[in-house]
């Protein structure tokens, strides 16, 4: 166990001092986790990544064929393969595998760093920007200087999959490193619809915000058709609750008629202004940073089913209640967020402990004000939790999972 966790000690040393351009010392610390645990694919990883920063490529290359020797499939053998492209001045294979990176990795700020790179080597300056931007953010303030070979301030239209781009120190060929043999990629002739896919994505990684917001709109929306249906922004008196039932809120009798499909209609239906008001800001700022830690489609899966559990639990534990509200699917992001900072608690330090800390006691704030204060669905909320953090256990990037 304390090997272990030298070993991840070692690891998350890396990674600061490559974000931080330090490549000797990243160099250093990968070298001495390889000499506890030789056949760690990341650590194989992190050692290819030192050697690029420090321009012994074929270092590079050796430790690349290490990882896919150890790892043939993966995010690990997908980043090595993204770097022997890189090696290789195959750009628009590289850049495609790091969309596969990220699409695992959401939160791997060398992955955005290296994307930066290779689209600012294609010519494509505004998006290599937003991608830097992005990596920094990641990275805590990381800027990776000085890890990727040296690219002049030059435009370049493009990459044609043969020659070297201009501005762009090339890896050595001949004895400084083996020559990478690999078939010819040629250029993305990207059909009209291809272009909108890639942009969109690209669009949608570049927007933090962008599941929330959505998630936001939908549910205050839904308020305001029903305020103005109903002409009431109050459903907490009787009429207004029978307005919610008839509009889908839960209840177990009728769910219990066949109706399931309240348990997700509910979701999204709110008793007043202060009701959504307080689940809305709450989720407005807890949930971006799922968003950014899991990616979109987990957060969206955690959001959504964590508020599908909190209404199966209300359904058999308080099931005479007419239940409406986000706030098991809330309670749900929020259990993911434990998550995240418990699983890279050491990668955080100081930080990962204090969030910790904070993360327990706004926890416990909200149980106690839900089992002290009536008419609160504390079962909803109890049953989004538990949900929330057994998907997010599930769901975490794979790169961010560490050993016991």
């Amino acid at each position: 166990m304390e090997a272990q966790t030298d070993v991840q000690t070692y690891i998350e040393r890396g990674k600061q001092a490559l974000a931080q351009g330090q490549g000797r010392e990243a160099a250093i610390a990968y070298a001495h986790a390889a000499q506890l645990e030789p056949d760690n694919p990341y650590i194989h990883l992190g050692l290819a990544e030192a050697n690029l920063a420090l321009g012994a490529y074929g270092v590079v290359f050796m430790a690349c064929k290490k990882v896919q020797e150890l790892q043939p499939e993966g995010v690990a053998a997908t980043m090595s393969q993204a770097l022997l492209n890189l090696l290789d001045r195959n750009y628009d294979r590289a850049l495609q595998n790091l969309e596969a990176v990220i699409a695992e990795d959401p939160a791997n700020g060398y992955a955005h760093a290296m994307r930066a790179y290779l689209l600012r080597v294609t010519g494509h300056d505004y998006d290599a920007g937003l991608a830097r931007s992005r990596a920094a953010r990641l990275s805590y303030g990381g800027t990776f200087e000085n890890v990727f070979p040296p690219v002049e301030p030059t435009r370049a239209p493009g990459y044609n999959g043969n020659a070297a781009m201009p501005g762009v120190d090339a890896p050595p060929t001949g004895r400084e490193a083996p020559q990478i043999e690999r078939d010819q990629v040629p250029n993305w002739n990207r059909t009209n619809m291809q272009r909108q896919v890639i942009r969109t994505r690209f669009w949608m990684s570049q927007n933090p915000r962008f599941v929330t917001n959505i998630l936001i709109a939908i549910n205050v929306l839904v308020f305001v058709i029903l305020a103005v249906v109903f002409k009431t922004i109050d459903f907490t008196t009787g009429q207004g609750q029978i307005d919610l039932l008839n509009a889908g809120a839960q209840y177990g009798p009728l769910v219990a008629q066949g109706q399931i499909w309240r348990i997700f209609t509910a979701m999204f239906l709110h008793f007043s202004i202060l009701h959504i008001g307080l689940n809305m800001l709450s989720l407005f700022f807890i949930g971006p940073a799922i968003e950014v830690f899991y990616g979109k489609w987990r957060y969206l899966t955690i959001y959504l089913l964590s508020g599908i559990v909190g209404g199966i639990a209300t359904y058999f534990f308080d099931p005479n209640s007419l239940a409406a509200g986000a706030s098991g699917a809330i309670f749900g992001v929020f259990g993911a967020l434990g998550v995240f900072y418990f699983v890279n608690r050491r990668a955080l330090g100081n930080y990962g402990t204090g969030a910790i800390t904070n993360w327990v006691f706004w926890l416990g704030l909200n149980l106690v004000f839900g089992f002290t204060q009536p008419g609160i669905g504390i079962v909803d909320h109890i049953g989004g939790l538990a949900a929330g953090i057994v998907l997010a256990a599930l769901l975490i990037p794979k790169s961010k999972r560490r050993r016991a």
